[in-house]
């Protein structure tokens, strides 16, 4: 497959296009559209957030798909984008829960990326993207941020926008920079906004026990400890020399699945979120359960009554510990850097 960069809207150099009459996804034909009709058509429950990487260049002030900002005077036009994928996409039988404004925005060194600034982006929001969407009636969710928890300032500047703060459902997070902890003073601050944890990749070739127990420890536990409603991999598949991927994109990104030929082999991310997808379906709670340095741990009420406890032994040798309440307890073992899925039908919380 080739890889290329591109947007709904490429034009020749010089040209500008304010109206959108270029939009277009004829680039997702081909491969994406199919590939979410065939998933959407498997499983019509899945929930669907789309994050660009970049506007098309002709509305950037670098005129490149690497780096630059989105020119002001194409709010308006970049708004209208986003409002015609929305539409275009659930024409094509594929909804989006959410769309994050914009993935990674302050790291303009990917291609494609854009560098947009928290004020640049209440500002977007809150005059420009939300108008858009409600005039359109669309009910897909505004996520705001998309990046390292080592910045919470950021979220917590453009919620603090009260021009943009309507149209806000949330923040997205991703860890490469800062502690997991962080996303706790974003609740805090603002507990009526939904927190979504929405990246963290393994570097190929990978390390199976490190990687998934500082993932476990830090995403599948840590994130949902501090308030996160879900917690995505990065990424979803690639073939056995991590393609395909841009010039200047992921070269080292290891799918949850490596696809060579027909032979599927499943990586860490894929055992990562088995853990708790498995278990935990939606519309479950997290309940409160015991801290513990060994065992790192997170508990959910499932809509089906059970809890499910999901426990990683952190420490350097086989350990034994008890899950359960005053009424009822097990006794489960783990070996070092095990991970551990307990599901405990009906107990009474």
């Amino acid at each position: 497959m080739d890889s290329a960069v591109f947007s709904y809207s490429d034009l020749p150099n010089g040209q500008t296009d304010p109206d959108l009459t270029s939009f277009s996804l004829a680039p997702d034909r081909e491969h994406l559209i199919p590939v979410l009709q065939e998933i959407l058509e498997i499983n019509p429950d899945i929930r669907l957030m789309a994050s660009p990487w970049s506007p098309p260049t002709w509305m950037k002030d670098n005129g490149a798909s690497k780096g630059g900002s989105l020119l002001p005077e194409y709010y308006p036009a970049y708004a209208t984008y986003f409002v015609k994928y929305v539409q275009s996409m659930a024409e094509a039988g594929i909804p989006l829960d959410a769309v994050t404004v914009q993935n990674e925005p302050l790291h303009p060194g990917n291609n494609p990326s854009l560098l947009m600034l928290p004020e640049a982006q209440a500002e977007f929001v809150g005059e420009h993207l939300g108008p858009a969407f409600e005039e359109a009636g669309l009910d897909t969710r505004i996520v705001i941020y998309d990046h390292n928890a080592d910045r919470p300032d950021y979220p917590l500047t453009v919620l603090a926008d009260e021009t943009a703060r309507p149209y806000i459902d949330g923040t997205a997070f991703h860890l490469y920079g800062g502690t997991i902890d962080k996303l706790t003073a974003v609740h805090e601050a603002y507990p009526d906004k939904h927190l979504y944890f929405t990246e963290q990749w393994i570097g190929a070739p990978g390390n199976f026990a490190e990687d998934l127990r500082w993932h476990v420890r830090e995403l599948i536990i840590g994130a949902s400890r501090n308030w996160a409603e879900t917690v995505l991999e990065w990424n979803l598949a690639a073939d056995p020399n991590q393609d395909p991927h841009t010039e200047g994109g992921c070269t080292r990104c290891l799918g949850a699945l490596t696809i060579d030929g027909d032979r599927i082999y499943r990586n860490t991310a894929y055992y990562i979120i088995a853990h708790a997808a498995r278990e935990v379906p939606p519309g479950s709670y997290r309940v409160r359960s015991r801290e513990s340095e060994t065992f790192p741990n997170v508990a959910f009420l499932t809509p089906q009554g059970d809890v499910v406890v999901i426990v990683l032994n952190d420490g350097d040798r086989p350990a034994r510990f008890t899950i359960g309440n005053r009424q009822r307890s097990m006794v489960a073992d783990l070996g070092a850097g095990g991970v551990g899925t307990y599901v405990i039908p009906g107990l009474a919380l």
